[in-house]
């Protein structure tokens, strides 16, 4: 039921019948703005799309609106995957980093850091990003952050995430066009294509990395690729839950630390990630100068007959709220996929 991308299987049955803290970091970017470049979330309130996610995660319900963040389509959000094995199987504790959210969410008891982060401008315009404060904040959280469990689940919601994530790839000098995935089935390659060049053109040949960074990245990228550093520095055990974009926190990371200590560190995802025709999370992670453990849980909505489930094994969605690796937990700590199944169709009605 969890299948090796790259690593060592030892990572992974290490973590067998351990305990999880789940941290999810949320952000916003006026990139999501663009017209017909995402679809995660609801048109017109996509920049909620964390906040939702954050509530609904936390509480089992959405505060900032009247209903989950899905796509036209109707594809809920992956927050009922992450959702349902928390109710399954409890994640130690979970948390909230903001990183920049427009709206925060609508929370009590539950721990949500701030560190004092503004959403970051359109890359078509220049992201406008502190960068180097940002990832130096990300290092310095990691060498100061108390986990209470075995190891830290840290899954991200970003919408039109994978976008900045490949124009950082690029800016980076990472050779990466056609391995970025996509909130939707058919990448809108047109839309994305223009976007990615408009922002690269607004780089010098002058730049350096964290020049770069501020221009054409986000605030996700950039403090959890400093968080990776300082918890690689101190042995912290980090898995990031997520698909490209976390592979793109990876990629960023290696450009300042190439001899990253990866023994403590995974990548968990989903199938509809591991298995996408029209990205290569594999080809992003062999791009490390550093080994990373990288599995997948290999999990499917074959068991439920419901039409907007059935989208995600028809490839629209994918991945996000961490859900790749909550299932990776789940199936760890015994649950089955029809366990899941049922409960994630519980939300639906």
């Amino acid at each position: 039921m969890i299948k090796k991308i790259v690593g060592n299987i030892d990572f992974l049955e290490n973590l067998r019948g351990k305990s999880a803290s789940f941290a999810l970091a949320i952000s916003t970017t006026k990139t999501c703005d663009i017209d017909g470049l995402t679809q995660a979330g609801i048109p017109g309130f996509i920049y909620l799309t964390p906040t939702l996610d954050a509530e609904f995660l936390c509480s089992g319900e959405v505060r900032s609106l009247d209903n989950i963040a899905e796509t036209p389509k109707g594809v809920p959000t992956p927050a009922l995957i992450s959702r349902a094995v928390h109710l399954l199987k409890s994640y130690k504790k979970l948390e909230i980093f903001d990183l920049g959210a427009k709206v925060k969410p609508k929370l009590d008891y539950f721990e949500q850091y701030s560190f004092g982060i503004e959403p970051s401008c359109s890359i078509e315009d220049g992201a406008d990003i502190e960068a180097k404060k940002i990832f130096d904040l990300g290092e310095k959280f990691a060498s100061e952050y108390e986990l209470n469990s075995d190891y830290l689940i840290l899954g991200e919601s970003v919408p039109s995430g994978t976008t900045t994530a490949l124009t950082t790839a690029l800016a980076l000098g990472y050779d990466c066009k056609d391995k970025f995935s996509s909130s939707f089935k058919d990448t809108p390659d047109s839309v994305k294509q223009k976007v990615v060049k408009k922002a690269l053109a607004n780089l010098a040949k002058e730049d350096k990395l964290f020049e770069k960074l501020s221009k054409v990245s986000d605030n996700m990228l950039i403090f959890n690729a400093g968080f990776v550093v300082g918890a690689s520095k101190r042995g912290l055990p980090l898995v990031l839950a997520g698909g490209t974009q976390m592979a793109c926190v990876l990629l960023i990371a290696n450009r300042f630390a190439s001899n990253i200590n990866s023994k403590n560190l995974g990548l968990f995802t989903t199938k509809w990630i591991a298995e996408d025709e029209n990205s290569d999370i594999k080809g992003l992670l062999e791009m490390l100068d550093f080994k990373v453990n990288a599995f997948y849980a290999d999990f499917d909505f074959a068991l439920s007959e419901h039409p907007a489930l059935k989208l995600y094994d028809q490839g629209e969605a994918k991945e996000g709220v961490g859900a790749g690796a909550c299932l990776v937990y789940g199936l760890l700590n015994g649950l089955s996929k029809e366990d899941i199944t049922r409960k994630v169709e519980n939300f639906l009605g």
